[in-house]
């Protein structure tokens, strides 16, 4: 195995070190979409027009060719992005995307001015996307960055701080993504308490209680 890591690219090595197990396929902890976008270096919307193999597989390089429509954050890390790289083999973690077909709103980290992603962070077709999290990766998210979303995988599950929102999609019988991952976003309120907000008001004017929804 020490062999065959010797033969990764070093950004793409240091992604799969942080993110995936080092086993036969990719494994990933389930991420909400304002962590995905808060803890990204680049978050863009694009439509993929080429890709070309670099290296050899299963250890090479993917680069995908990206038409920017959009960028929602990493101004002043690119100013444009025209290439996106991932790994060839899904089972280091690589995604695929199709070509000529979809906008997709893809997150991931700059290393030499070089965009970086894989299955481990958030990558989806903008038409799969719900009004909400459209309208998060736009400029809710942002609002909180500096609240802390905390999983909730087994009752009883507590927050311990007031930046906590209660992330409880995982209880749910119907899996994940779930109704909050789709539609709400945990925004910091007055005093620095933070807690679940759909956008049905004014943010000042909705004041949710932490466990919410």
């Amino acid at each position: 195995m020490l062999s065959a890591m010797q033969h990764l690219s070093s950004p793409l090595l240091l992604l799969l070190l942080c993110s995936p197990q080092m086993t036969d396929s990719c494994s990933c902890a389930l991420s909400h979409p304002q962590d995905a976008f808060c803890n990204s270096d680049i978050v863009i919307r694009a439509k993929v027009v080429g890709k070309k193999l670099l290296g050899d597989r299963p250890f090479g390089t993917m680069r995908y060719t990206v038409k920017q429509m959009k960028m929602y954050k990493g101004f002043d890390k690119v100013q444009h992005v025209q290439h996106i790289y991932t790994y060839a083999a899904e089972s280091l973690c690589g995604v695929k995307f199709e070509i000529n077909k979809y906008q997709y709103l893809i997150t991931g980290r700059v290393y030499d001015n070089k965009v970086y992603t894989g299955l481990c962070n958030f990558n989806e077709k903008w038409e799969r996307l719900s009004l909400a999290q459209k309208k998060g990766f736009n400029h809710r998210y942002q609002l909180g960055c500096n609240c802390r979303i905390k999983p909730c995988h087994y009752l009883p599950c507590f927050v311990t701080s007031k930046n906590e929102c209660l992330w409880t999609d995982m209880l749910s019988h119907f899996g994940y993504p779930g109704y909050q991952s789709r539609q709400y976003a945990c925004i910091q309120q007055k005093e620095g308490y933070c807690s679940w907000y759909r956008g049905m008001a004014t943010r000042d004017k909705t004041i949710l209680n932490a466990t919410d929804p």
